[in-house]
């Protein structure tokens, strides 16, 4: 490898404060203090690895691709970005005292706002999908135990073909998307169907990168919660289904133990008929755990671009 430095050279520190506007006083401070330190970073990279031209048009041309195929909501969990942001926020929490209760995990890319809201007890899908029948139940607490009366679980999750609703047009909207309102003794109760894992697109722009690197873009049946109460932090969170083939090798690193949820089978015929179910059914408990504080911005989910209902 040739070994070439120009980047500490007088043209190329100038060519990188003009490129990212610290010539000038106009636009925006902080977007120039990232640009800066981005074409830096990159500027090194070709540098350090002696990138060819064709090598870096090859990566232009691969952007505009991710960009067309709008799956750089995919590539960026499936390289860490969605994990290692939330490793942050743990370590921030705990830097202030703060870090406990159920664990966070990556939200992913497919929530939808203006879910229908139920008190205490929902059915999430909508009678017309196929699948095993499930039971998924839980309470919201306090570090002490205490329950957390009227703590808002947004769920959402895919069908069984790992499919969820306002992205796949063969369901009905909000399928498979509810808002529950904890009862008083903090519990939520969701009658629903078993989703399944899903895979990139195959030959799409993700795939393309994560098998150049031996890498699979599996994720295991999975469900999302945001659950929220005023003066307690904002959960985003997810289960994993135990037995999954992918529980442990998620290619979004979403896993956490404590997040991995053992699903029991219920057949009893008795015990089916009682809770209105056609057939066996499964029955998930998951309890959630919430953290209190006095900071209202960790209150709220954090700001990022959501899909709407228009936009999915």
């Amino acid at each position: 490898m040739t070994t070439i430095n120009t980047l500490q050279t007088e043209h190329v520190q100038t060519l990188l404060k003009r490129a990212a506007g610290l010539d000038n006083d106009k636009g925006n401070p902080r977007t120039k203090e990232i640009m800066h330190r981005l074409l830096t970073d990159v500027f090194k990279l070709i540098e350090d690895l002696d990138i060819t031209q064709e090598e870096f048009w090859q990566g232009v041309n691969y952007l505009n691709e991710l960009g067309a195929n709008g799956e750089a909501v995919l590539l960026a969990p499936g390289l860490g970005f969605d994990h290692f942001l939330d490793v942050r926020e743990d370590a921030k929490d705990a830097a202030i005292g703060e870090l406990g209760g159920t664990p966070r995990t990556i939200e992913g890319p497919l929530y939808v706002e203006g879910a229908p809201t139920s008190e205490g007890e929902a059915r999430m899908d909508d009678g017309q999908s196929p699948g095993q029948e499930m039971w998924l139940h839980g309470r919201v607490v306090d570090e002490g135990g205490i329950p957390i009366a009227g703590a808002v679980v947004d769920i959402w999750h895919a069908d069984v073909k790992g499919a969820y609703s306002h992205f796949d047009p063969s369901q009905t909207p909000f399928n498979l998307r509810r808002r529950i309102i904890a009862d008083e003794q903090g519990c939520y109760r969701a009658r629903s169907i078993v989703p399944s894992g899903y895979g990139c697109p195959p030959g799409g722009s993700t795939m393309k990168v994560l098998e150049s690197l031996g890498r699979h873009g599996n994720r295991p049946a999975h469900i999302h919660y945001f659950v929220a109460k005023d003066g307690f932090k904002h959960l985003t969170t997810q289960i994993n289904l135990a037995g999954d083939e992918y529980t442990y090798d998620d290619f979004a690193f979403a896993t956490r133990d404590e997040l991995v949820v053992e699903a029991h089978s219920v057949s009893d015929p008795e015990q089916v008929k009682a809770m209105g179910f056609k057939d066996s059914y499964l029955d998930v408990e998951f309890n959630i755990t919430l953290i209190k504080t006095q900071s209202n911005e960790k209150q709220v989910k954090h700001a990022r671009a959501r899909a709407t209902v228009e936009q999915a």
